[in-house]
């Protein structure tokens, strides 16, 4: 099914306007890349080396990731060793955005992080422009050992990892310390993330992905945190190189809160929410109401229980909010 990104769908729960607090990067510079595919770069150093993949703008009103990679490619950093590969995703619906309408412009025609599949991915022709741009990009993510996804929320919240129900993700996610909280999940019902492609969702590979939500889509601090985590990832696969501009968002050393999700709740009908939650809040008691969808009650399934990114989106078919409980770094993803 091929959605619309109109931002005026009529819905039940009102929206909340956040400001856009800085200039989304002019990325047409970038437009010609060096592999043969537009706005991807790949460089690879004399010493051998594993091969990161950063990627950002896999949606397309999330600025933040742009202004790292921009950022990365105006000082022209290069790796130590092994290979780094920036990769613009969603270039089209990027082109589209507009700071007077900026959730407009999140895909072109679906969500290009729910599209993750071989059998969609090789459908001739693609069933959507994102497909399209999704199958030009996955030489690359195939190619790569390590995959950081930057990405940024639509409430205001803390910086998170997503690192998906693999134990080496989440180990991964707790030595880099690209953000303090680490949320142990499978995804959306909707449909594959990129992070959860080939061999990075595959227990027996040793490819590992990383997805950061940087904070709120359009706070300045989320861009600075954006290009923390891709200085951070190089530094921690010992590829950064000797000289490059220090960011100003501080990391924590490692990763100390770990969160599995235990309900992931799709939305039926039409989904309203009951409580003003913005994520990161822990609800004390089971059974509490948290929204009604179709007018049916969707309850807190434990105690405890931690909201992670409620949706302004409130379709049928996509997800909600995300509810889990607090877990020892080390305990195994259910």
């Amino acid at each position: 099914m091929v959605e619309s990104t109109s931002s005026s769908r009529a819905q039940l729960q009102p929206i909340i306007d956040y400001p856009v607090e800085f200039q989304p990067p002019d990325i047409a510079e970038w437009w010609q890349g060096n592999t043969g595919t537009p706005f991807v770069y790949s460089f690879a150093a004399e010493r051998s080396g594993p091969h990161l993949l950063i990627t950002a703008l896999v949606h397309g009103n999330e600025p933040a990731g742009a202004v790292a990679l921009h950022r990365l490619l105006s000082q022209q950093l290069r790796p130590s060793r092994g290979r780094l590969t920036l990769a613009f995703a969603n270039v089209g619906a990027y082109e589209r955005f507009d700071v007077a309408d900026p959730r407009a412009s999140r895909w072109l025609q679906e969500d290009m992080n729910r599209i993750w599949s071989p059998d969609i991915l090789a459908q001739v022709p693609p069933r959507s422009a994102d497909v399209a741009r999704a199958a030009a990009l996955r030489r690359f993510v195939n190619q790569a050992d390590y995959l950081l996804d930057l990405h940024t929320t639509q409430h205001p919240t803390e910086p998170l990892v997503l690192a998906g129900p693999l134990a080496r993700s989440r180990e991964l996610a707790r030595t880099t310390g690209l953000a303090d909280l680490v949320i142990v999940d499978r995804g959306h019902a909707q449909g594959r993330r990129m992070r959860d492609y080939g061999a990075f969702g595959d227990p027996k590979a040793s490819r590992t992905a990383l997805l950061i939500e940087c904070g709120q889509h359009w706070e300045a601090a989320s861009a600075d945190v954006a290009y923390a985590a891709c200085i951070r990832m190089l530094e921690r696969l010992s590829m950064a190189p000797d000289a490059f501009e220090a960011p100003s968002a501080s990391l924590p050393r490692e990763a100390s809160r770990f969160v599995e999700i235990t309900m992931p709740i799709t939305i039926k009908h039409e989904f309203v929410f009951a409580l003003p939650l913005r994520g990161g809040e822990i609800i004390p008691r089971a059974g509490t109401v948290i929204g009604h969808d179709g007018g049916e009650p969707v309850v807190t399934p434990h105690d405890d229980c931690f909201v992670l990114m409620p949706s302004q989106r409130l379709w049928a078919g996509l997800t909600a909010v995300r509810l889990g409980r607090l877990i020892a770094p080390s305990a195994r993803a259910a």
